[in-house]
């Protein structure tokens, strides 16, 4: 682990260059290997996608209906509220 302080300190660039190489060299064999675990992740990830986006669609169309409801409840209150005509007034005679 000292190997390592070392090499993220500035310490010596030899042991920067080994890190450096060991990396290269084993990165042919990592990938084979992160590979299926890099595919899982994916898969993982567009499915949770997919849920919420069907969850947000559901949400936005019960949205949509309360909305409906609500200006259908005003429309009907606003017919049954509307004042009556005022009656006409008798005209005045002048005598």
């Amino acid at each position: 682990m000292a190997i390592l302080e070392d090499a993220l300190k500035g310490g010596n660039i030899v042991t920067g260059l080994a890190i450096g190489v060991g990396a290269l060299v084993l990165a042919p064999l990592a990938v084979p290997l992160l590979r299926p675990i890099t595919k899982t992740f994916l898969k993982a990830g567009l499915v949770a996608y997919d849920q919420t986006r069907v969850a947000v669609a559901e949400m936005n169309e019960r949205a949509s209906d309360l909305v409906a409801e609500a200006r259908s409840e005003m429309a009907e209150t606003a017919a049954n509220a509307t004042p009556p005509a005022p009656a006409a007034k008798p005209a005045r005679t002048t005598s």
